[in-house]
């Protein structure tokens, strides 16, 4: 008995220790699986999709969690045009719920590079919702003191300062009467109400008779006056340093700074017409239906479109305008142009808006006074070489010079915005 026993013993060894590498086996399959379909995944999958949110394409994570059968998985990943014209009925769903926009076929990949594929975004995913599961709840920002601490602070601020008037009331009052105790309190005169106040009015008069102290304070107040009157008139309507409260936050320092984006591809109205334009929100979408689509601010951009990034569809009847504040506003009689500046002029934005690609809410940089647009005028020099204005105007010169008809038209008189503005 003890033979077989120790025999059963061993047996049992040896079908642990195979069943062990076995499992350790599959795992390491498993993982080197996985690391094969991320390659694959980035090569051929991340332009269409991503496995947490919708792009072009569904998100991949609880698509293919929910979908456990991977042959048609396969099929529809190399063909899925294949499938659709099959009238398979997942697959014709799937075409119509997306716009009827045909998936790109990927025959090449083998139904081992599909499983690969399968397994990393089925890991990924699970990993994600892991992370999720295990994420401490996010801590509240403080708002703040609320307005009863403040008024009870300023409440407690007035008492010690009465508290102190008092003791030091209270202090004098104890000195004289030790001093008196002493003897050592000088008598003082009585004097009445009467005799104070004229007292007080004679001193007054005294002041009054000083005619450089009365001339100082004239002096004084003039100049005080009229450097407040100065100033304050000076910087009517002057805004410089505005920096309202924008409804999205939108950064320069990122869009401009960072990522180097050219100002007129969003302000395209700076090379060719009066005003620079705010972007339409249709700009926006060119890169945010697919970049940072999680962000708050970018969902708000989403709102005023109706735009619902779970369908990709617009519905304009959600659509609403986006309230911009304006920044940079000057009065109705002054007449600006930025083609005229930027094309012609060759200004930079800079010139005038300050480094915007550094600030990441914009705010008014230049005061635009007239004083400073004179002051740039005087300053610019007028390169004319190569300009298709200024060769008009010497040809327009040259013209006058030979006596030949000139007309106004020829100076751009019939432009539109001679009049129109």
């Amino acid at each position: 008995m003890r033979n077989i026993s120790l025999i059963f013993k061993q047996f049992s060894r040896s079908v642990l220790l195979v069943a062990g590498l076995v499992v350790y086996g599959l795992t390491a399959q498993a993982q080197a699986d996985a690391a094969k379909g991320e390659a694959i995944f980035k090569a051929k999958c991340t332009a269409c999709h991503k496995i947490e949110t919708r792009l072009t394409g569904p998100a991949l994570g609880p698509q293919l969690t929910s979908e456990t059968d991977d042959a048609y998985l396969t099929k529809w990943i190399q063909n899925s045009q294949a499938l659709v014209a099959a009238k398979n009925p997942k697959a014709v769903k799937i075409f119509n719920e997306f716009n009827q926009v045909t998936m790109t076929s990927f025959e090449e990949l083998s139904d081992a590079d599909v499983g690969n594929v399968i397994t990393y975004v089925r890991t990924e995913w699970k990993k994600m919702q892991d992370d999720t599961s295990k994420k401490p709840p996010v801590p509240t920002e403080p708002s703040g003191p609320s307005s009863l601490v403040v008024w009870s602070l300023i409440g407690v601020i007035l008492i010690a300062f009465i508290v102190i008037l008092v003791l030091n009331k209270v202090i004098a009052t104890l000195e004289r009467l030790l001093l008196n105790k002493q003897g050592l309190l000088p008598e003082e005169e009585e004097t009445t109400d009467e005799e104070a106040k004229a007292n007080r009015l004679a001193t007054v008069k005294k002041l009054l008779k000083n005619k450089k102290l009365v001339f100082f304070i004239v002096l004084c107040g003039t100049i005080a006056m009229g450097s407040f009157s100065w100033v304050t008139m000076w910087n009517t309507n002057v805004h410089q340093g505005y920096q309202p409260v924008q409804p999205i936050k939108y950064s320069h320092e990122l869009h401009a700074g960072v990522m180097k984006l050219e100002c007129q591809y969003c302000h395209t109205g700076a090379f060719k017409s009066k005003n620079a334009s705010i972007p339409s929100l249709n700009v926006c979408m060119n890169c945010h239906k697919s970049v940072k689509t999680e962000s708050p601010e970018i969902h708000k951009i989403y709102d005023a479109l109706g735009y619902d990034p779970n369908t990709a569809k617009y519905d304009s009847t959600k659509a609403k305008p986006m309230q911009w504040v304006r920044v940079h506003n000057l009065p109705d009689l002054a007449y600006f142009n930025h083609s005229q500046h930027v094309k012609v002029g060759n200004i930079k934005c800079q010139t005038c808006h300050g480094q915007v690609q550094e600030m990441k809410e914009v705010y008014q940089y230049s005061p635009l006074t007239m004083k400073w647009c004179i002051q740039c005028h005087k300053r610019t020099e007028v390169n004319g070489k190569g300009n298709a204005y200024y060769d008009s105007i010497l040809a327009a010169h040259d013209k006058i010079k030979k006596g030949e008809k000139v007309t106004a038209a020829v100076l751009g008189g019939i432009e539109c915005g001679k009049c129109h503005y």
